[in-house]
């Protein structure tokens, strides 16, 4: 329940005492043209504090039953000024609670009751009538005010969150794209060096010794990569693992195959290009070793002045393929996707008898 009343009883309380003090203090300004408060009269002023307390649950006939106190203490004769105080606040609680309709109806039902009131005391010139309108026009208008400035707020509020939830779904991604781009290449490199020990280890022991040292090194190299990631994870910072171009020739030696690559005007990247090309350079190693073990690979990068475009062939498998039916198939879609990301593009298929990857990345202009 007192959850349900939240500040209601406070801000009953501060009416309450503000209505008493200023009763106190009207009515002996107003003692010789006004009654003098008695016990009916702060009976009557309790009305307003007490509504407020029941508002949220009856917002209305709290409503009624204020404006119906507040007549009846200035047809008593009591003084002008402490009975307001109620009314006027419940009438901005209708607008600030979304209870508009209900609040502007019983605006209007308040000039009609205080301009009849005047009418039955001789108050009959039309500046008092105005004087009543605009007061309590001018009253409902700022809580229109107020209640605009806090939709406002929590509007705002609300698409910052919405914001913030989408960067860290984005984030997650992110982190979920460069695990998989991870274990996928080494794991499949693990695996492919491991069938070849496997095979070599009793006709040729240093070619397997050879593997085994490769394996050592993917091994290592992946727990490195994934502690990184779960690093960024844990510290929460919007970061992204620092994989770049920069470490290409250290993925070559690791693929353990026959890489040669050609850089056209080299340069430094923007982070986010530089990322995603060393991945989708990683990720057709990946395939290479695949699909199409014991080939030739070439990688072609080329600096231009709005775009860099990459560029793997392989020539075909001379062994049988160890893992041709393994992965989850998402390779090729997820370089993709990290070119689409950045605007760019992505062709992969056939070249003659083996494979290429050629992608287009645009170039921010302050990196051109």
């Amino acid at each position: 329940m007192r959850g349900k009343l939240g500040f209601d009883p406070y801000l009953a309380l501060i009416v309450a005492a503000a209505q008493f003090v200023i009763g106190k203090g009207a009515s002996y300004g107003q003692q010789t043209f006004r009654e003098p408060l008695d016990p009916y009269a702060y009976g009557l002023l309790l009305v307003g504090p007490l509504a407020i307390v029941l508002h949220r649950r009856f917002p209305l006939p709290t409503t009624i039953a204020t404006l119906a106190a507040c007549d009846l203490f200035l047809i008593g004769g009591y003084a002008f000024g402490p009975s307001f105080v109620s009314l006027a606040t419940l009438l901005i609680l209708l607008i600030l609670r979304g209870r508009r309709l209900i609040g502007w109806i019983m605006a209007g039902a308040s000039v009609a009751s205080f301009v009849a009131y005047g009418w039955t005391v001789g108050r009959r010139d039309l500046f008092h009538n105005v004087w009543i309108f605009t007061a309590v026009t001018l009253l409902m208008v700022v809580a229109e005010l107020v209640r605009t400035v806090r939709e406002r707020r929590a509007e705002r509020e609300r698409i910052a969150e919405e914001e913030a939830r989408r960067q860290a779904s984005e984030e997650r991604l992110t982190m979920a794209q460069e695990l998989h781009d991870v274990l996928a290449h080494n794991i499949s490199l693990i695996h492919v060096q491991a069938s070849t020990a496997l095979h070599l280890i009793d006709t040729n022991p240093e070619q397997a010794r050879s593997a085994l040292a490769t394996i050592k090194t993917a091994s290592k190299e992946v727990l490195g990569e994934m502690r990184s990631v779960l690093d960024v994870l844990r510290e929460g910072a919007p970061r992204s693992p620092t994989a770049g171009l920069d470490r290409l020739d250290e993925l070559i030696e690791r693929s353990g195959m026959r890489v040669s690559i050609e850089r056209v005007g080299p340069r430094p990247l923007p982070p986010q290009v530089d990322r995603a090309a060393y991945r989708i350079v990683q990720e057709s190693l990946t395939n290479a070793a695949r699909h199409a073990p014991g080939s030739e690979v070439n990688v072609r990068l080329e600096y231009g002045q709005e775009e860099l475009a990459i560029q793997v062939n392989d020539t075909g498998a001379t062994a049988v393929p160890v893992l041709a039916e393994a992965g989850s198939g998402n390779g090729i879609p997820g370089m993709r996707e990290r070119a689409s990301a950045l605007g760019g593009t992505l062709v992969a298929g056939p070249s003659g008898p083996g494979f290429q990857v050629e992608a287009r990345l645009p170039l921010p202009e302050e990196s051109q």
